[in-house]
C-alpha cells in the first residue's frame, strides 16, 4: 500500500512539474526569440555571410536543445520547475548539468548569439551583453545563495566540480 502511494505522489509530482516547466518555458522563449524578434523583425543587416549565418545556426539550434533537456531534467529528475515560486525537491545534476551549472542561461546566450550571427544585428550583440550581465548577477546573488541554503553539501560540492558558465570538457560524476 505504502508503495503504491509512493508512486502515485511521484506520478503527480512529475505531472504537476511538467506543466509548471511548460508554463515557466515561456521565459526563455521570450528572452531567446521574441525579444530579439521584437529588436529586429528577423529582417538581416548588411553584408550577410553565409558562413557566418551557419556559425550562428551552430550556436542556434543546439541552444534551443539544451532549454528543452534542462527543462525536462527539472521534471524528471528535481520533481519540480526552474520556477523559483515550485523549486525542484531535489538538486538537478544530470543531463546537461553535469557540464555546466546554468545550462539554460548558457542555452538562451547562445541563441541569441546565433540569431546576432545570422541576422548580422549588433543590436542583438548588446541585448546579448544585458541578458548576460542580469543574469550573471542574479545567478550569483540571489539563486546560488538559495540553492546552498536549500542543498546545502550536495550543492557545495557540485558548484565546486561544475563550472558556472564554460562548460566542462567531460561530464561530472557525482559521488
Amino acid at each position: 500500500m505504502g508503495q503504491v502511494n509512493l508512486m502515485a505522489g511521484k506520478t503527480r509530482s512529475r505531472r504537476s512539474a511538467a506543466l509548471g516547466s511548460i508554463a515557466f518555458s515561456l521565459t526563455p522563449i521570450t528572452v531567446a526569440l521574441l525579444v530579439p524578434w521584437l529588436l529586429t523583425g528577423y529582417e538581416s543587416g548588411d553584408g550577410l555571410w553565409w558562413p557566418l549565418r551557419a556559425a550562428g545556426l551552430l550556436l542556434f539550434l543546439p541552444g534551443l536543445y539544451v532549454i528543452s533537456h534542462a527543462f525536462w531534467r527539472f521534471v524528471v529528475e528535481g520533481f519540480g520547475t526552474p520556477l523559483p515560486a515550485a523549486p525542484p525537491q531535489r538538486l538537478v545534476v544530470g543531463g546537461f548539468y553535469r557540464y555546466v551549472r546554468n545550462p539554460m542561461y548558457v542555452a538562451i546566450l547562445a541563441m541569441v548569439l546565433g540569431q546576432t550571427l545570422m541576422l548580422v544585428r549588433p543590436v542583438l550583440l548588446v541585448y546579448a551583453a544585458i541578458v548576460w550581465g542580469i543574469v550573471g548577477s542574479y545567478v550569483r546573488w540571489r539563486e546560488e545563495p538559495v540553492l546552498l541554503r536549500r542543498f546545502g553539501a550536495d550543492y557545495d560540492r557540485y558548484r565546486h566540480a561544475v563550472p558556472a558558465w564554460i562548460p566542462r570538457l567531460h561530464p561530472w560524476h557525482p559521488g
